[in-house]
Order: structure tokens, then C-alpha cells, then sequence
């Protein structure tokens, strides 16, 4: 069983497998969460009063529902010292925590350490002792698989790292059959890759666990600019022309995102996403995963423009980039033209922006002065500045091209 499930990385069956011999053995409804509280596998367990609503506490309904539980649940269960245990650990009810039923927390182990746990709704008379051993026999074969399918995941996040950084030639080729490798069956696409940055975790190896982030097949942290890293994520698509599998992860990242830092696409286009800080950029479909690099710049380049430019989120299609799908493309001392460098200085910086939006209005002064809420005098007057400042003329094409350019350039 876990060899074939590291070879196709697919667990989720042999984990409800086991959760179901667990709730057999013991006669009563079993759940696995992994050591971060969030749902694996629940199994249900056919028996007179099982459907007692008083089973259906509060965090237990929770837990099914959103498959994982408030940070608060997570800290007061730990005060029970589930993650020291290496036997079954009976916590009481305690409505005030939102728990009306008791608990059994079966630790789940794997070399001494714990990685998750298995948990049952506690019972008068309860399951005896004989059954307790039989189920911590079963969590044993489940943190062997956990532990496996850490190890499967860990390298595929270094074969995606490789593939992302590489240089083109051989390495970059030589990167790829590894990923291939890596992924048996599920290297053929189609694939996207996704751009999360700043990613908000200072560990190199910060990337959460694929499974904490539905339909990713791997993920891994990339250097960011200078100081920071963006996360990268590969995600497997039902077809080319369907982002939505995209969609979901940018919002569970947005999600995971908040967490960590303490607090609609179509098509073949790239997809940004931008919340609380974080800017994600998710790439176009790919079918052979040697177009991941141009994927990666893509998804990088959609996370870019979103930064620079707020207004384009929190969705933004990579068709709807506009000019920044060319700048993106451009060395960033490119965006620096001798002509515009006077107007980009922290003093000129309301002619910079009446500039912009004059450009952006199509050089409609009604429009611009609307959108400014200033005068239309006091518009002539500032582009007059502009012009004395860069020397170029504003009726001219190139020259209202150039300036265009580069303000938006600065952005970045």
C-alpha cells in the first residue's frame, strides 16, 4: 500500500482506509488531522446513536466542514499533552470550549514523532483497552504513511526548486527529468505554476505541506528580490482551459498567508491575486512541464504588476495586464530614461501622478481633471511642468509613448 501511494501520490484513500479499520475496531466514529489540526480522513461509524446531536459539537462540525480548527481548539487540546503522548490521551467535555463530548486522541507517531492524530468521540462504557492497543497499532501504519508522504513531498519540492532556478541547457533539462521522475504518473499535464510573494515566512524551507493547500502537487520557497522569497506552487489542472483548481489555491494561500504573517481568471491567461500584501500570480495552462520555467515567469511577472499596481486586483488576468505585460519582461534599469528621472524624485511626485493619469485618460483633459478632482487650469499648468521638466512635448506620440512607459516602469 505505500509504495503504490509514493509512486502516484495519491494517500487520500489509504489514509480513509485506515481511519475506517479504526472506527471498525472500536465501534465508534474516527477523524485524522495532521499536527496542524487540519482534516485528513473522517470515517463514520453505523451504530444506534451515532446521529445523537449532541455528537455534533461545535469544533467537531467545524472540523469536518472548513477540514481544519481555529488556532484557539488547536492550543487547548495541546494542553492536554497530545503532542508528548504515546498513548491514547481522554480529554473531558468541556461546553464552554465548545466540546460537548468527550475525547480519545490516539497520537500518531512515527520514530517519536508525533504527526497527527486520530480522534474519537468518548463513550460510557468506551472502548476497552484490548481495542485501544489494536487502533494504536492501526495510528502506527498511518504515521508511517504520513512520514512517506512528507518524504514524497519534500522531494518534489527540491526536483520544483531545481526546475524554477535552473539555467536553460542542460541543467534546466536534466532538472526537469528529475521533476518528471519524481512525479511517476502524474507528470503529464496540464500544469500551471503559481507565484505567491511575498511569501511571509523568513525559513528558507517556510513552504506549507501540499496537503494544507487543495489541489497543489508541489510547492516550495524561491528567492525574491533582495530580501525576500516568493512561494512557488504546481498545480495540475483538469484541462487547459480551466483555471479554477488556480483560483482556489490563490485564495487558500491568501488564507495561509494571514495565518503565517500573524494576522477570476479564464482561459489561457495568467492570474494575479492580491490580499493583504501578498501578490499571486498564476501562469497559463502548460502541458509539458519543460515550459515550467516560462511558466514560472510568467506567474512572477503577474505578481509583479500587482504589487505595482494595486488597482488591477484582487484578480487580474494576465490579458488585462496591459503594458505591464511587456515592462515586466524588461531589465528594471530600463524603466530609469534619462528624459523622465527629474519627474520620478520624491518632490515631483504629484506632477508624476498627474502625468500618469493624464496618459491613462488617453490625454482627455475632462476625464483627467475628473479623475484628479482638480481644475482644468490647474491641469494645463501642471503638464506645462511636466514638459519643462522632461523635455518632451505631450502632443507628441512618441514622446507621450516614452513618458508612458516609464511611469509605469517606475512601478516596478
Amino acid at each position: 500500500m505505500r509504495e503504490n501511494a509514493r509512486v502516484t501520490g495519491d494517500y487520500k484513500g489509504d489514509y480513509q482506509e485506515l481511519v475506517d479499520e479504526i472506527s471498525e475496531l472500536l465501534g465508534v466514529p474516527a477523524t485524522l488531522e495532521n499536527r496542524d489540526f487540519e482534516l485528513i480522513a473522517f470515517g463514520a461509524y453505523d451504530s444506534e446513536g451515532d446521529l445523537d446531536p449532541s455528537a455534533l459539537d461545535p469544533v467537531r462540525t467545524r472540523s469536518i466542514l472548513t477540514r481544519r480548527s481555529t488556532a484557539a481548539v488547536r492550543t487547548w487540546f495541546e494542553g492536554f499533552g497530545i503532542t508528548r503522548a504515546s498513548a491514547p490521551v481522554r480529554i473531558p467535555p468541556t461546553p464552554e470550549a465548545g466540546v460537548y463530548r468527550g475525547r480519545i486522541c490516539l497520537p500518531v507517531r512515527h520514530r517519536g514523532v508525533v504527526l497527527g492524530y486520530v480522534w474519537l468521540l468518548d463513550s460510557d462504557p468506551g472502548p476497552t483497552e484490548r481495542q485501544l492497543d489494536a487502533a494504536m497499532r492501526v495510528t502506527a501504519r498511518i504515521g508511517a504513511l504520513l512520514a512517506d508522504e512528507a518524504q514524497h513531498g519534500a522531494d518534489l519540492s527540491r526536483e520544483l526548486r531545481a526546475v524554477l532556478t535552473a539555467e536553460r541547457g542542460w541543467q534546466a533539462d536534466m532538472a526537469v527529468a528529475a521533476l518528471r521522475t519524481a512525479l511517476g504518473g502524474r507528470a503529464d499535464g496540464p500544469y500551471t505554476v503559481l507565484c505567491a510573494a511575498p511569501w511571509p515566512s523568513a525559513d528558507p524551507d517556510g513552504a506549507p505541506s501540499p496537503r494544507t493547500v487543495p489541489h497543489t502537487t508541489a510547492l516550495c520557497t524561491v528567492p525574491w528580490g533582495v530580501s525576500e522569497q516568493a512561494l512557488a506552487v504546481l498545480v495540475r489542472l483538469r484541462s487547459t482551459d480551466a483555471l479554477g483548481a488556480a483560483h482556489a489555491v490563490a485564495g487558500r494561500l491568501s488564507e495561509r498567508a494571514r495565518e503565517v504573517g500573524g494576522g477570476t481568471g479564464t482561459g489561457s491567461d495568467t492570474v494575479a491575486v492580491r490580499a493583504d500584501g501578498l501578490a499571486v500570480g498564476v501562469a497559463a495552462p502548460r502541458l509539458p512541464l519543460g515550459e515550467l520555467g516560462a511558466a514560472w515567469q510568467e506567474a512572477c511577472a503577474g505578481a509583479r504588476a500587482v504589487r505595482a499596481e494595486p488597482r488591477l486586483g484582487p484578480v487580474v488576468e494576465w490579458g488585462a495586464l496591459g503594458p505591464y505585460r511587456l515592462l515586466t519582461a524588461l531589465p528594471p534599469e530600463t524603466a530609469h530614461d534619462p528624459a523622465v528621472r527629474p519627474l520620478l524624485s520624491p518632490a515631483h511626485r504629484e506632477l508624476a501622478r498627474t502625468a500618469e493619469v493624464y496618459l491613462d485618460c488617453a490625454g482627455q483633459a475632462g476625464r483627467t481633471a475628473a479623475a484628479l478632482g482638480i481644475h482644468r487650469q490647474t491641469l494645463y499648468y501642471r503638464l506645462s511642468r511636466v514638459e519643462q521638466l522632461t523635455g518632451l512635448d505631450l502632443d507628441d506620440g512618441e514622446d507621450r509613448l516614452l513618458l508612458h512607459m516609464a511611469l509605469k516602469g517606475a512601478r516596478l
